[in-house]
């Protein structure tokens, strides 16, 4: 199997958990910090600003799908990266401001399974594949046969196939939370205390 400092494990999916612990922990440090100056109202609003960061966010998935035409693909991921993620961490503050709506929080749930399988996408897939086939072939060039290849990689290539499945995921979750988002905030105008 490799040593342990080769292990797509450690070298992939332990980057990945900590960038996903690093939202969490930044959406509870902005919510403390509301909580210390008694500013706990403004996390309301910040639903609304994360709803929108999240849709601008869509600039790079319309490029991909040929819905717009303009816009360096490459740039537009960058910009759908840090737009998500910036929309993620006010979401996730917002929704720590009330825990009385079932709606809202299937949409929370559905929002964390977006942004754990774009992270997926983000960091695993594309490291991982480097990794795996150079140490495949690293392992060939040094004279193995394809057998003790095989037993080496093995728990390499059982990650590896199992980071490659991101996508079945990001894209009906994604779909889900935009369903579960929807229905909040239209249950927010209609329950609202308008007066």
């Amino acid at each position: 199997m490799g040593t342990v400092k080769s292990n797509i494990l450690v070298r992939d999916v332990m980057p990945f958990m900590a960038a996903l612990a690093a939202l969490g922990l930044a959406a509870l440090a902005l919510d403390a910090l509301l909580h210390y100056f008694e500013l706990v109202w403004v996390g309301r609003y910040f639903g609304i600003a994360g709803t929108l960061l999240i849709i601008g966010s869509f600039g790079y998935s319309a490029r991909k799908h040929k819905l717009i035409h303009r816009g360096n693909p490459v740039a537009l991921l960058r910009w759908h990266e840090r737009l998500a993620w910036a929309g993620s961490l006010l979401i996730l503050v917002h929704a720590g401001v009330h825990f009385n709506a079932v709606l809202a929080w299937l949409a929370i749930l559905a929002m964390l399974v977006v942004v754990t399988s774009g992270l997926t996408g983000k960091f695993l897939l594309k490291r991982a594949r480097l990794r795996f086939d150079g140490e495949r072939k690293q392992l060939l060039a040094a004279g193995l046969s394809a057998d003790e290849v095989e037993v080496r990689t093995h728990w390499d290539s059982l990650t590896y196939g199992a980071v490659k499945q991101w996508r079945a995921v990001h894209v009906p979750i994604t779909l889900a939370f935009g369903v579960a988002a929807l229905g909040h905030i239209v249950a927010i105008f209609l329950f609202w205390g308008w007066k």
